[in-house]
Parts: structure tokens; sequence; C-alpha cells
């Protein structure tokens, strides 16, 4: 699986980290950076929570 970020979408709220940490990384300013792709099990776990938590669906998961 591939996390996909859609910078034009990212209001740099920042929710998404919070449930993915080693996968997102958060500049100065709040914006999202997806430095790492989920392994299989529990970091695939916690990227479908950054997908859920982000109010602007500027995540999302491909296969």
């Amino acid at each position: 699986m591939k996390l996909r970020l859609d910078p034009t979408r990212c209001q740099g709220y920042g929710l998404c980290q919070e449930p993915a940490p080693d996968l997102i990384d958060i500049d100065d300013f709040g914006y999202a950076s997806v430095v790492a792709d989920p392994a299989p099990g529990t970091s695939e776990d916690a990227a479908r929570a950054a997908v859920e938590a982000c109010p602007n669906s500027a995540l999302r998961l491909e296969r």
C-alpha cells in the first residue's frame, strides 16, 4: 500500500500525524508530508486512521 498526499488539499490542521507519526511529518506551518509507506499490519491501520482524521481528504491509500 502507498499513502498519498494531495498538497493542494492539505490545510495544515496536522490532525493526520497523531495516528501515524512514523508515516507523516508536519512542517513548521502544520502542513503534512508522507515520509514512509505503511508496512503491512499496524502501520496500515495507522495509515487508515490518518486518512480518516484528515478533514479535507488530502490523504488516501492506494494499493
